[in-house]
């Protein structure tokens, strides 16, 4: 198991019981105690755990629950951020979506935007997402281009290389970018090293990056990074988010929209 593969394993296991020992931990991942006494003491000097005498306890970091678990958190102010991201995407643009509850929303705004009803195409869009797929599939107006790549179950994405193929012949006009935590030193983040990958590239073949991120999110740092902060030209938000957090954004480069 690999270094990375085994930090994800440990921190599920610690959001799943609050706590773990070292022999514990050492036995179920079938490596020794010395190598998880490192783990640990690595993953506490990121702050994603607090060490214990002899194990380690559950830090506050948001962790991962699968998508059809989250579609209900903060509902309202995803649709809000929704429309506001929909809203800055001209007709005939390609657009790059990840995936993500908040993400989903951005699509199906689009869906109905009246302006997007004809065009030959309206928009096109690029995503490794199968929900999102599905939902803009029925859209005739819509160019839809799925990656390639093995679905992952939390959150209906591709990943892998053969996603890696299609991204690296495209270009696109701009990225929405969905995420699990974004901060100005850490920059934006996602649980899952593969899909934080995928979410990366859509980055770099994208013009410009907008990153849709209820209030929850931000000041929050995840385990795998996706760029950071700088690479990220907008963000949309909910009016929640305070206003040294928008400050320290906007001192760093960012577009900040708030709705």
């Amino acid at each position: 198991m690999s270094r990375d593969a085994r930090w994800k394993t440990l921190l599920d296991l610690l959001v799943e019981r609050g706590r773990l020992d070292v022999e514990e931990a050492a036995a179920e991942l079938a490596v020794s105690a010395a190598t998880i006494r490192r783990d640990f003491d690595q993953l506490a000097e990121q702050q994603m755990l607090v060490r214990t005498r002899g194990g380690a306890v559950v830090h506050g970091v948001s962790y991962e629950l699968p998508l059809r678990y989250k579609t209900a958190r903060r509902a309202s102010e995803k649709q809000r951020v929704a429309r506001a991201v929909a809203d800055l995407i001209a007709p005939g643009e390609a657009v790059g979506l990840t995936g993500g509850t908040t993400t989903t929303e951005v699509a199906r705004a689009l869906a109905v935007r009246a302006d997007l009803a004809s065009g030959s195409p309206a928009l096109t869009v690029v995503t490794n997402a199968l929900n999102i797929a599905n939902e803009l599939a029925v859209r005739p107006q819509f160019k839809i281009v799925v990656t390639g790549g093995v679905a992952r179950p939390q959150s209906y994405e591709l990943i892998g290389p053969l996603a890696d193929g299609v991204l690296g012949q495209i270009t696109l006009d701009v990225a929405v970018l969905g995420v699990v935590a974004l901060d100005v030193t850490h920059g934006a983040a996602a649980h899952d090293e593969a899909e934080a990958a995928i979410n990366r590239l859509l980055c770099e073949r994208a013009e410009r990056v907008v990153v849709a991120a209820d209030s929850s999110k931000l000041g929050q740092r995840a385990f795998a990074r996706i760029c950071p902060a700088e690479s990220v030209d907008t963000l949309v938000t909910d009016t929640a988010a305070g206003a040294d957090m928008v400050r320290r954004f906007e001192e760093a480069g960012i577009r900040v929209l708030t709705v």
